[in-house]
């Protein structure tokens, strides 16, 4: 529930951010689990998952932890 309302913050703030001529980007916080989520927010410029990406490559390797990434990310 928590995780909905917050998402929701971003978006309107995401909305309000855009109409002001302001590009928006995210991360500090992206990962696996919430990155689609953001990513689908119309407007969002840029995604910061580098940290994400060498963190799950540890356990994956670095080209299964790009394509798990670049597959939650719809790319417009």
């Amino acid at each position: 529930m928590q995780r909905i309302k917050e998402l929701e913050r971003i978006k309107v703030a995401t909305e309000y951010a855009i109409s002001k001529n302001i590009k928006v980007n995210a991360g500090h916080g992206l990962n696996y689990i919430n990155t689609k989520q953001i990513a689908e927010i119309n407007g969002m410029n840029e995604l910061n998952i580098g940290h994400s990406i060498i963190s799950r490559a540890i356990f994956t390797g670095l080209g299964n932890a790009i394509s798990e990434m670049k597959n939650l990310i719809n790319f417009k």
